[in-house]
């Protein structure tokens, strides 16, 4: 049996833009990424802390320490500019392999850089 737990999150980052016009995805800081240890294209869990908005979207790789936050195509329309976001990722194992796991939790300042 395999269960779901969290991987990592992005705690209360700022979204920096929403570009509506781009085939969809979030674009997020490589130095973010390195931190949390999110890969490109992984599906991730982006929670909207100003409007309660859930929804799922994959990465593309940012510019390293730009801060980025970027929400494309159809999820641009779920934020907007200024907002705070919570971005997870979740990893399947098993009951036994849980007992001992510990997500990653990076923290970011107010230039969506980790503390």
């Amino acid at each position: 049996m395999q269960i779901e737990l969290l991987k990592c999150k992005i705690h209360r980052a700022s979204v920096t833009d929403a570009n509506l016009n781009y085939e969809g995805s979030i674009t997020l800081d490589k130095a973010l990424m390195d931190a949390a240890g999110i890969l490109p294209f992984e599906k991730v869990g982006i929670l909207d802390i100003n409007n309660g908005a859930r929804f799922d979207t994959y990465v593309i790789e940012g510019e390293r320490n730009s801060g980025t936050i970027c929400l494309n195509g159809a999820a641009a329309r779920m934020v907007q500019k200024g907002d705070l976001v919570i971005i997870v990722s979740y990893i399947s194992m098993t009951p036994e392999e849980a007992k001992t796991w510990k997500p990653v939790v990076v923290k970011v300042d107010s230039q969506n850089r980790p503390r």
